[in-house]
């Protein structure tokens, strides 16, 4: 219990942002172009502006009212983002998306019904990038767990130089909560509603999936 207690205080001390971790990983994701994309849960809007850097439009929804006025505070407005208080399931627009982001948010959401949302919302050809947490139930995800306490206390200290930071960053300032869903059971779902999905276990209690929307998809749930 006093080791779980110093590993907490010093994580407090030295913060930084494992969603962000994987910006650059997601962009990988992506083509250099494409027209419209949204973001769900944006916090912040740090993966929003990000995704303005190669997006005609970009959308960036959150249901926490302040996190979202922080994100057009710190947005130029010059840049093709726009941000709306509304969840995954509300918010929709005419026309369909070419990217769809969702980052450590889906297990805020209803698993199916939100899947099958973004299936429906994403346009032919587009990408949809998950960057998630799930509740630890393999052996596999038990071990990366375990390696990832050492590599996030090393993280924690190399990004703030050592010191202690005086405040977290405000990507980590939205509201969170654990992940309830075991991990078999979120393949399982994968799978059933997003054939052909690349879906890898990570370390930092995360895991990532990646789906293109072919030509001729159609909704298993229509079948």
């Amino acid at each position: 219990m006093a080791l779980l207690d110093a590993l907490a205080r010093f994580n407090d001390a030295h913060p930084w942002s494992h969603n962000a971790h994987f910006h650059p990983w997601l962009m990988r994701q992506l083509p250099r172009r494409f027209d419209r994309a949204v973001d769900v849960g944006c916090g912040s809007g740090d993966l929003a502006r990000l995704l303005a850097t190669r997006a005609r439009q970009v959308h960036g929804i959150d249901v926490d009212e302040r996190i979202i006025d922080r994100a057009r505070e710190l947005t130029d407005p010059d840049l093709p983002v726009t941000f709306s208080v509304t969840d995954g399931l509300s918010y929709e627009e005419e026309g369909r998306y070419d990217v769809i982001t969702c980052v450590a948010v889906l297990h805020h959401l209803p698993l199916a019904e939100t899947l099958t949302h973004f299936r429906q919302q994403l346009a032919t050809g587009g990408t949809l990038v998950i960057v998630g947490l799930t509740q630890e139930d393999t052996r596999v995800q038990t071990l990366l767990g375990l390696a990832s306490v050492p590599l996030n206390l090393v993280t924690g200290w190399v990004k703030n130089r050592g010191r202690t930071a005086p405040q977290r960053p405000v990507a980590m300032t939205a509201p969170t909560r654990p992940a309830d869903i075991p991990y078999t059971e979120f393949a399982r779902e994968v799978r059933r509603l997003l054939p052909g999905a690349r879906l890898r276990r990570r370390l930092f209690w995360r895991h990532t999936l990646v789906w293109k929307k072919v030509r001729g998809d159609v909704d298993p749930g229509r079948l």
